[in-house]
């Protein structure tokens, strides 16, 4: 079983980083998705946009050089690549809620077997904001979602039908985990990769939903 928690979260982002093709806009959310800009290649090609009015992030600036006036809308410290835009954040959400993000990479609290997500409250606590996770489920052509596989209580966060309130009815098409990657294809969850290390039988044991496993099943390559 893999333990090391920063290692799983690295190697989520590490993973999403090699969907993200040359001339993709694409916006991170909060969580595990900040991560991804530290495993983009210089040459990738890719267009990270923020709700707070970036086009063109950079990957984290080391310790000696963050100046917090230059941040993702997560709050993280980011670097500006070369040709890249400062905007208000209305023009930020024109662009989400215009279908100009191609792909949305997002963290969740949960995902259904059928893709549907919910990332923005939890019964019970306090709400902080719904920020832009409803935006970006509606108007992103993609949406790839970066999660522990289960919660630090131990949970899953995969479960057969949401319990937390849902961010949209748009699913999502990839999730990605640390134990493995799943595919949603006509409504059903498809396990198409597994990590190194981890089990089938572990896969089904800490997964609510259902899913398929894929005919040509590969081990999760990062």
């Amino acid at each position: 079983m893999l333990k090391d928690s920063k290692g799983e979260r690295a190697r989520i982002a590490k993973r999403i980083a090699r969907e993200l093709k040359s001339g993709m806009v694409v916006n991170l959310g909060v969580g595990i998705p900040t991560l991804i800009p530290d495993f983009l290649k210089a040459d990738q090609g890719v267009f990270l946009q923020s709700e707070n009015g970036m086009l063109g992030m950079g990957p984290t600036p080391p310790a000696e050089e963050i100046d917090m006036d230059c941040i993702s809308a997560s709050k993280h410290p980011v670097t500006l690549e070369k040709g890249s835009a400062i905007f208000s954040s209305a023009d930020s959400f024109v662009m989400i809620r215009g279908g100009h993000i191609d792909v949305a990479v997002l963290g969740a609290l949960q995902v259904s077997e059928t893709g549907e997500i919910a990332n923005w409250a939890v019964p019970g606590a306090d709400i902080l904001g719904v920020g832009g996770a409803m935006d970006l489920v509606s108007g992103a052509k993609k949406i790839i979602v970066g999660i522990t596989h289960n919660a630090k209580g131990g949970s899953p966060k995969l479960v057969k039908q949401l319990t937390y309130p849902t961010s949209g009815l748009r699913m999502a098409e990839l999730i990605v985990t640390e134990k493995a990657v799943f595919s949603i294809e006509n409504g059903v969850m498809v396990l198409t990769e597994i990590a190194e290390g981890v089990t089938l039988e572990e896969i089904k044991s800490s997964t609510e939903a259902r899913f398929q496993v894929a005919r040509n099943m590969q081990l999760m390559n990062v």
